[in-house]
């Protein structure tokens, strides 16, 4: 009898688990983007990178010098193409390539960060099992962007080697966790005269084979930082000469968990970290919070941020304290363009796929919405597609994992709309 066939991956499958294996937050995919980047430029692309794909001002979140240089050395290492590595220094990790020139512009958003999340070990993970687990501790693709990359990767192949009318534009964001990477890409301008903009997303609990041509479900959100700083005391012979930091924290948790929703609007608030203190008998001088609020309106989200400062400045006074609040992270929504979503129903209708009238998980966030309203605000039409993956378990979970037989399906769809006529 002899022996089974050894099937070769596709590209999309080679760069998705290459990419699992070797995952990186935002603002720090060095190794990712500049592997982007260098085999782009190879098959022919118009690349640009660094700051000139990426406003360093309109950047949210970024991490801090030391976390930086760490992650870009360890990118240099860890086979980061050198061509492009010197351009991203610092933090400045989108790459938007483009092909062709003149007429039609489509452009496809690609987002590349991964999670600060563990992987699951258990053997019976598909990641684990291939031998593509991530190889490095406490972060992960829990989100699909592995597969979102490995997509466009394939796309650019097919499209070079037989280029289409007009022009196309792969948009690799960085930092889409946090909400911190979409608008400054957006801000960069090199959008600007897109005529249509997908952005696609593996996942959100529709099955292998079904597509999702707009989800305006999507919610604004602001991510906060605030730092309360009080001052340090023993906390038995002079408590009263403290001010507890970690105190106003807490108190500020609590206010913040009574927030007044607004009626006929979809609203969250989630403290997801309080930090602060050194020992039991020490009145903690600092502490940090994180924080969310989310709704399915910019306006409301923007009262709702508003009210939560309040309430952080009010506990701070409270208890003798400062705090320094900054927005770390900021998502707004947007809404789809009739032209674009049947553009995407007749790709997927000549690919045999499913549509699907709604996504089961519609209430997170995501800030392709910036650059979907920087193409409408300049006349382009865009949406944002959910493309069917079954999965074992829910985003952002140990145990996430994409169906990799989605991926030559997303890579077919987004063929056709490239190469489909004029909008």
């Amino acid at each position: 009898m002899s022996a089974p066939e050894q099937r070769v991956p596709s590209t999309a499958v080679t760069w998705r688990r290459d990419l699992h294996a070797h995952p990186e937050v935002g603002f720090t995919e060095f190794r990712t983007a500049s592997r982007i980047a260098g085999r782009l430029t190879d098959l022919g692309w118009q690349v640009v990178t660094g700051p000139a794909a990426m406003p360093p001002q309109a950047r949210l979140g970024v991490p801090d010098a030391d976390e930086l240089e760490a992650t870009y050395a360890r990118a240099v290492d860890d086979g980061g193409d050198p061509r492009f590595l010197p351009a991203m220094r610092g933090g400045h990790t989108a790459v938007v390539a483009t092909l062709g020139s003149g007429g039609r512009h489509v452009a496809v958003r690609a987002d590349i960060d991964a999670l600060p999340i563990a992987e699951t070990e258990d053997a019976a993970h598909p990641p684990v099992a291939a031998g593509f687990a991530s190889r490095r501790p406490g972060v992960m693709h829990a989100c699909g962007h592995d597969g979102h990359v490995g997509i466009a990767m394939e796309l650019a192949e097919r499209l070079s080697a037989d280029p289409p009318a007009g022009r196309v534009s792969l948009v690799f964001q960085p930092a889409e966790e946090g909400g911190r990477g979409g608008a400054a890409v957006a801000a960069s301008g090199l959008l600007d005269d897109v005529d249509l903009l997908v952005a696609l997303h593996l996942g959100l609990d529709l099955p292998t084979g079904a597509v999702l041509p707009a989800n305006d479900g999507l919610l604004a959100n602001s991510k906060i930082r605030a730092v309360f700083r009080g001052r340090a005391a023993h906390a038995a012979l002079d408590p009263q000469e403290g001010r507890n930091a970690l105190l106003g924290a807490a108190s500020a948790t609590l206010a913040l968990q009574g927030l007044t929703r607004v009626a006929g609007h979809a609203t969250r608030v989630s403290v997801g970290r309080i930090s602060g203190g050194t020992s039991s008998n020490i009145v903690p001088d600092t502490a940090e919070m994180l924080l969310e609020v989310r709704a399915d309106d910019g306006e409301v989200n923007a009262d709702l941020e508003q009210r939560a400062r309040a309430m952080l400045e009010g506990a701070a006074r409270m208890h003798g304290l400062e705090v320094d609040i900054e927005r770390i992270g900021s998502v707004t929504t947007a809404t789809a363009d009739p032209a674009a979503v049947a553009a995407v129903v007749a790709a997927a209708e000549a690919s045999g796929l499913t549509i699907a009238a709604s996504a089961g998980s519609s209430v997170a966030s995501d800030d392709a919405t910036a650059l979907m309203r920087r193409v409408q605000a300049h006349g382009g039409v865009a949406t944002y597609v959910g493309l069917g993956s079954t999965l074992a378990s829910g985003h952002h979970t140990r145990a996430f994992d994409i169906d990799e037989a989605a991926l030559p399906l997303g890579v077919d769809l987004l063929e056709r709309l490239v190469r489909a006529g004029k909008r």
